[in-house]
């Protein structure tokens, strides 16, 4: 090979070191980002929405989170320290909300939406994980030696992977209790409004480690929906989540419920209902074939859900059965909250929109 066949790719390769370099400099990771301000944040992808009051908010990429006080009309963006994507929001009360989202981050507000802090991310819950798991070994609290050495190692590998994992539901009875799930069966408890955390990784019946995808409170039971027909329910001693069988091992989305009944959802238009706490379980037909990937409850009685392709059912009497709603343009759908009983608002890949249910 002769030396003019050899310089220009040497060259070429030199030439690129300053712009590698500079790229490397410039780097910020998405946890130490704020969100950008856009004027298209309500117009893209959006994965969360819920009712802050009055006051409407809804979650997604980059970190965006947009807010609206006049049903759905007009929005305006806040202030996010983050810019990982969002994946779930829920406020226990008018003031107090979390999100939550990708990198394990989690983001509080006590202004209704405007302004939010992080208490956790993915960083920092790996390390508690692996540190609590330890501690909890050394004490002899986590049963006998060789499941305990297996917790402990699961955890510490868990912690090593860093802002890998995902939180993809949050859940508060009231501004201080409260949970968050994500992949990998990650949950977490606080009694302090998300000051601290505790791991409830050895609290749930879920060997598999399999993803929990949705959280929700129905008639004073608190249910988790996740991958491959997980479906978990807090025992009425309140310290472990044990499993519940459908009978279908699709994995379910989301739920929801009213009357006393609770509604899970998920692959392939599949919704199964139970209306005994989760002992037996009523497959409901939605005629859908598509996922269905939000739930609201918009009173005691009427349930709303919203597919990946944009339809819209509806039910009057607590999930027992549905009816399609007239959509005038279906747009992919990721989540739904009500306004008022005769209307919901839409958040998806294109963004926030709003519906009339007749």
């Amino acid at each position: 090979m002769t030396f003019r066949k050899i310089v220009p790719p040497l060259l070429a390769f030199v030439l690129t070191l300053p712009l590698v370099a500079s790229a490397a400099a410039s780097y910020r990771d998405v946890l130490d980002t704020p969100a950008r301000d856009s004027a298209f944040a309500a117009k893209s992808l959006l994965n969360g929405v819920a009712n802050a009051g009055q006051r409407i908010v809804a979650v997604g990429q980059r970190g965006h989170i947009v807010l609206s006080d006049d049903g759905g009309k007009t929005w305006t963006q806040a202030k996010v320290p983050v810019s990982s994507d969002l994946v779930a929001v829920y406020f226990p009360t008018t003031a107090k909300g979390w999100a939550v989202g990708h990198d394990g981050v989690v983001l509080h507000s006590a202004d209704s939406g405007a302004t939010w802090t992080r208490q956790l991310d993915g960083r920092s819950a790996g390390e508690l994980m692996a540190n609590f798991y330890a501690a909890e070994a050394a004490k002899g609290s986590l049963g006998p030696a060789d499941r305990a050495a297996a917790l402990v190692d699961e955890t510490k590998r868990i912690g090593a992977q860093g802002a890998e994992n995902a939180f993809l539901d949050v859940w508060f009875a009231d501004e201080n209790n409260g949970f968050i799930v994500g992949a990998f069966n990650q949950i977490f408890r606080t009694a302090d409004g998300g000051k601290t955390w505790e791991p409830w990784f050895h609290r749930t019946e879920n060997p598999s480690r399999l993803h929990l995808y949705a959280i929700r409170q129905v008639g004073g039971a608190l249910y988790i929906a996740g991958e491959q027909g997980t479906v978990l329910k807090l025992d009425a001693g309140g310290n472990r989540f044990v499993a519940l069988d459908t009978g279908y091992k699709g994995s379910f989305f989301g739920l929801a419920g009213g009357d006393g009944a609770v509604l899970v959802h998920g692959l392939r238009g599949h919704a199964f209902r139970s209306s005994d706490g989760g002992k037996t379980w009523k497959k409901v037909e939605t005629g859908l074939q598509d996922g269905i990937t939000g739930a609201t409850s918009c009173g005691d009685k009427r349930l709303v859900l919203v597919s990946q392709a944009g339809r819209v059912l509806v039910s009057d009497d607590a999930g027992a059965s549905f009816r399609p709603v007239k959509v005038e343009q279906a747009s992919p759908a990721s989540a739904v909250a009500c306004l008022g009983r005769e209307g919901t608002v839409m958040v998806g890949a294109r963004g926030v929109r709003t519906q009339a249910i007749q």
